[in-house]
């Protein structure tokens, strides 16, 4: 439902940003689009073609410029960051958290990197190297080192005495992490107590330790898991001998959590979830090209294994027009087993530990499908051709592939993986290969072997 009207709004701001632009009143225009925070401007800045970007671009208020940066992905933002001067990319990432900025600054030119590095303060410096030195994909490069940490053996009041000399808070605090002397991690402090509880509480009374910190070198799939599971908005990292590294925030694990679901969606068809959608047609043409080649590949393997049968074919043309149905089913049923072990696999519900039942069950799966729509099209086979020789053979062919294409849906993202293949990325083709070589040899192949001699 959110994501729905999340939908429903991106398309009413597109259409309005681009009536403005149509009506070349550029005050329209920049009142439009600085009305927007740095997300929402990310989404229509994709969502226009090269040129109308480009304009768009040039009125986002400076303020605005480092969010948008992040927000954008990787293809687009190197175009902006192209077309802008080197003064107001260092404006703009200047003001950008640890965090952000650790997300970018590979992308900027050398020139403006060495000038926000000399704009830093040592510490900030050292927390943007402690924070690149981790994979991105990782809870240390998702984590904020910017962290408020409190001594257990103080009170409430020395806490909040120490917040109002700080001044400035980081974002979305929900909990301050208590630390030893050493600066290792002991647990959290809910700043609902510090501003509820009496005020001379000491912190040790009050440390909430329900809820372990996150391994900085765990994958961020996993730390979205943990933020699930546990309903966090923040959460402390550690190393591996507990110290105290950063915290991630749910606005970190939201964007994961997206790049992960679009990851998923468009590597399937060989996309990828950085590239622009208005990129120049003969670039996105041969990025395509790859993927086109493997599934013409993979299709020429099925049609030579096709054309092994042609005298049948000729014999029997009733087999051309009804193999179609054959691997399709397969093919289906393949997918749909494919997709639960692709997404079992990124949530970690499927592991070695239950991947033989699984396997077995998806097998019952395939055999009970098999059964009853072997049923189906044997008789719709039948009323069609009045052959019931015919009808059997499909029936059976159905059997072969439904059962065959779970089996393949089971095993191949399983193999894929310990071959350190993506299965999102090639599952889907391997799967196809598979249900339409056994599809025509279950179907084609019994016909040869069951029909053609009465003939």
């Amino acid at each position: 439902m959110r994501e729905h009207q999340h939908e429903e709004k991106t398309a009413r701001q597109l259409d309005r940003l681009s009536e403005a632009l149509d009506s070349g009143v550029q005050s329209q225009v920049k009142q439009l689009i600085n009305s927007l925070n740095g997300a929402e401007i990310g989404d229509l800045l994709e969502s226009l073609p090269q040129a109308k970007r480009q304009i768009v671009w040039d009125l986002v208020d400076t303020d605005l410029d480092g969010e948008v940066l992040v927000e954008v992905n990787d293809e687009v933002r190197a175009g902006l960051i192209r077309d802008s001067s080197a003064t107001d990319l260092v404006q703009a990432v200047g003001e950008l958290d640890i965090d952000d900025l650790a997300d970018i600054i590979n992308d900027l030119p050398d020139d403006v990197i060495s000038e926000v590095l000399r704009a830093m303060d040592r510490q900030d410096r050292e927390r943007l190297a402690q924070v690149m030195s981790y994979p991105e994909d990782s809870a240390g490069g998702l984590m904020d080192p910017d962290v408020v940490t409190v001594r257990p053996d103080v009170s409430l009041d020395v806490v909040l005495r120490y917040l109002r000399l700080r001044g400035e808070l980081p974002k979305i605090l929900d909990q301050l992490f208590v630390v030893n002397r050493a600066g290792k991690y002991l647990g959290q402090l809910k700043l609902a107590d510090v501003l509820t509880k009496d005020p001379s509480s000491q912190v040790a009374d009050l440390i909430d330790t329900s809820t372990n910190p996150i391994l900085v070198d765990i994958p961020d799939h996993q730390v979205a898991i943990e933020f699930e599971h546990h309903d966090l908005v923040s959460a402390a990292v550690t190393d591996q001998d507990g110290f105290l590294l950063g915290r991630i925030t749910i606005d970190d694990v939201v964007d994961v959590i997206r790049e992960d679901s679009d990851h998923m969606v468009l590597t399937t068809a060989g996309l990828d979830e950085e590239d622009d959608m208005f990129a120049p047609i003969v670039q996105s043409a041969r990025r395509r090209w790859v993927w086109l080649g493997v599934n013409l590949i993979t299709a020429l393997l099925a049609a030579g294994v096709l054309y092994t049968f042609e005298p049948t074919l000729d014999q029997l043309v009733e087999l051309a027009v009804l193999f179609p149905v054959v691997m399709s089913m397969g093919g289906i049923a393949g997918t749909q087993t494919l997709t639960l072990m692709i997404r079992g696999m990124a949530t970690g519900q499927v592991n070695p530990s239950n991947s033989r039942d699984i396997l077995r069950r998806e097998l019952a799966v395939g055999i009970l499908n098999g059964i009853v729509f072997s049923i189906v099209v044997a008789a719709i086979a039948y009323l069609w051709y009045g052959n019931a020789g015919l009808g059997l053979v499909m029936g059976i062919a159905i059997i072969i592939n439904l059962v065959a294409g779970a089996l393949a849906g089971a095993l191949i993202p399983v193999i894929l993986k310990r071959m350190s293949i993506d299965p999102a990325l090639a599952g889907g083709v391997v799967l196809t290969t598979v249900t339409d070589v056994i599809g025509i040899l279950a179907f084609i192949g019994l016909a040869s072997y069951l029909l053609i001699a009465p003939y």
